[in-house]
């Protein structure tokens, strides 16, 4: 478990997949700036069983073990990409920013790489928000790069380098 100062970040396991699959099917909990999806419960454990051991997925808990949300990472070549989601009652509490500063000081820790990067919706101030505070720099505009709800839509390149990152922020490496 990745522990930090308000949230852990606990690797999914698939005693978590009918959660997974309620988030997954629940439009409030994706919100208006995901892609929308519906899947079984056995859809899910499908693409459980066949995630790559680099592709990591967490469940963003509170301190008191509540279950908020979810965080994952996957490779892309010689960097990785990070996304997330918080449930709704959860949002603004600054959960989301310090699960992506843990999951950024994980990636600089235990893999040779010298960025990790996200991709945010235009609209989505909040998403750009928790970027920022988290370190990471606004790139630029990948024009009609998500397909979401009938039509493509543009998304916004952020991210933050090795040496921009420096030292931990939440996980102790002590």
């Amino acid at each position: 478990m990745l522990k930090g100062v308000t949230v852990n970040l606990r690797v999914l396991e698939k005693e978590d997949l009918p959660l997974a699959t309620t988030w997954s099917n629940d439009l409030q909990f994706g919100g208006e700036f995901e892609p929308l999806e519906q899947n079984s419960l056995r859809d899910m454990e499908k693409w459980y069983e066949g995630l790559s051991s680099d592709e990591k997925w967490f469940i963003i808990e509170k301190k008191d073990g509540a279950k908020i949300g979810q965080i994952m990472c996957t490779p892309q070549g010689p960097h990785f990409s990070v996304g997330y989601c918080v449930s709704p009652q959860e949002r603004g509490k600054g959960y989301c920013t310090e699960a992506v500063k843990i999951l950024v000081d994980f990636l600089f820790l235990s893999k040779d790489i010298v960025r990790v990067q996200a991709e945010a919706s235009p609209e989505n101030a909040a998403s750009q928000k928790v970027l920022e505070k988290a370190g990471f720099t606004k790139e630029g505009v990948i024009r009609k790069s998500v397909f979401n709800r009938g039509r493509w839509h543009d998304g916004v390149m952020y991210s933050i380098l090795r040496e921009e990152w420096k030292e931990p922020r939440v996980v102790s490496h002590k």
